[in-house]
């Protein structure tokens, strides 16, 4: 499918075939403009900034590289191919031809589902938009800049569906995508790790790997939906989003890296020492590990849901890899292992697996995420270092449902308040980490130069060298 570069907002849905649609996204696209504007990447405006832009949403070649302003890049819409006769492939209504348009009995919960996707594409930019003050090269600033815009067409794709599908209401909707703020008192984004501030580039390493891939399982699994133009939609959004999964466990690894590099230097791996030649110590990398992983965690939801159970059921979300599961794909009878508190101790047992489609999307995540940090491993014992990186359990740190009501160690156990208002500094960054490696932030800019915490990278992007000037300041 081609993508038409003439019109005012690029995209391959014959968008002047509906001149009302067109009209009206053509009215919110300054609004979104004044948002970049105010809430996009800080003091960026006038970069030229070696970015991919798409044009196909064919796999073999969809990206094409040039330098490009910001506020000049060409947000679209963009949908991958209609796939001729697609079935609903679970719950209810499974074998019946896929929807073209929103089935009226499930038009409130699809646009939930949609807003909430939505919301957390702006609020991604909003979290990161200070972040290029403190680049640690040329190569790292074109990256975040990568993925602020990818995350802003992210929210084009959402809008569109709302404008296109849902009137009035979809309308409104895209309005307050604009207007809500992370972090905001008043007017917050609707989940709460994209409230969380990300203050330094060794945070945003860490969310692009765990938050951003728990976006990858979140579009997964919308990728199934009985609703056609929202399963393609995200269809594509996933070949946008690898890159930055890529960025994330890249850069977590390029600053071990360097770590490892200090540590063989000095001989020692006193986090002291390592943080005097002004790298980050491993155990400071593992708690903010901890939180990162934590938080996410929430992102999935409650281990038992009755919402996921209808999402499901009525063919609006699947499950990851959902037509490569050998079951009845409606679940009769099915149960799925859950963590509950019980007598002081976590404990499983089972629950209606319609119910549990949270835990096991989590548990889906925790695989993949469990992975990247094993390759993280692989970097320090090639160093000759016997410290090992490791996921906290799953139930660490929780915020909502159940087990957000207890205090459990990384290891899975149930400690008393006391006992973690002790040991909570071992486990997830103190405010003294965090102003430590505040302390290290500092614009780099010089082609080719690196901050002194991490190391280069083994290859540049679009296969131009690691000293190209990927952003040019004007």
């Amino acid at each position: 499918m081609s993508i038409d570069y003439s019109e005012q907002i690029p995209n391959n849905v014959d968008l002047a075939g509906n001149k009302t649609l067109q009209r009206a996204l053509e009215h919110w696209q300054p609004e979104f403009r004044n948002w970049w504007g105010e809430m996009g990447p800080d003091g960026s405006q006038n970069f030229d900034v070696y970015l991919r832009t798409a044009v196909s949403v064919d796999p073999k070649g969809w990206a094409h590289f040039d330098y490009v302003k910001m506020p000049d890049y060409r947000w679209g819409i963009f949908l991958n191919a209609a796939e001729p006769d697609r079935k609903v492939n679970f719950g209810v209504h499974k074998g019946e031809p896929a929807w073209q348009e929103v089935p009226g009995e499930h038009r409130a919960n699809l646009r939930r589902l949609i807003v909430t996707q939505g919301d957390t594409e702006p609020a991604s930019v909003e979290q990161q938009r200070h972040l290029g003050l403190t680049a640690p090269s040329l190569y790292d600033l074109r990256n975040l800049f990568q993925v602020n815009v990818e995350e802003g067409r992210h929210l084009w794709a959402m809008v569109y569906l709302l404008h296109a599908y849902f009137g009035r209401d979809g309308r409104e909707e895209a309005e307050a995508l604009l207007e809500r703020r992370s972090g905001d008192a008043d007017n917050p984004r609707i989940l709460g790790a994209f409230n969380e501030k990300t203050p330094d580039w060794l945070a945003f390493f860490m969310f692009t790997y765990f938050t951003d891939r728990d976006g990858k399982y979140q579009l997964c699994s919308l990728a199934e939906s009985g609703f056609d133009p929202l399963a393609r939609t995200c269809r594509f959004m996933l070949t946008e989003e690898a890159h930055h999964m890529f960025v994330g466990e890249t850069g977590v690894g390029r600053v071990i890296q360097r770590t490892c590099d200090v540590m063989n230097q000095l001989a020692s791996d006193d986090p002291a020492k390592v943080r005097a030649q002004g790298a980050i110590d491993l155990p400071t990398i593992q708690r903010y590990l901890n939180f990162h992983f934590s938080v996410t965690m929430d992102l999935f939801g409650a281990d038992v849901s009755s919402n996921a159970a209808t999402f499901y059921s009525t063919g609006l979300k699947g499950r990851f890899d959902e037509t490569k599961i050998a079951d009845d794909h409606l679940l009769t009878g099915a149960s799925y292992p859950v963590l509950e508190v019980r007598d002081g101790k976590l404990v499983v047992t089972d629950a209606p697996a319609l119910n549990a489609l949270n835990e096991k999307l989590r548990d889906d995540y925790v695989k993949d995420a469990l992975a990247g940090i094993e390759r993280w491993n692989r970097i320090i014992e090639k160093a000759g270092l016997p410290m090992r990186l490791k996921a906290p359990h799953k139930a660490f740190n929780r915020k909502i449902g159940p087990l957000s009501a207890a205090r459990i160690d990384p290891e899975g156990s149930v400690i008393s308040d006391g006992e973690w208002a002790a040991k909570q500094a071992q486990w997830i960054p103190s405010e003294a980490d965090r102003a430590f490696v505040a302390s290290l932030m500092g614009r780099v800019v010089e082609p080719g130069q690196f901050a002194n915490w991490i190391a280069p990278p083994a290859r540049g992007i679009n296969n131009q060298p690691v000293d190209f000037a990927y952003v040019r300041f004007n």
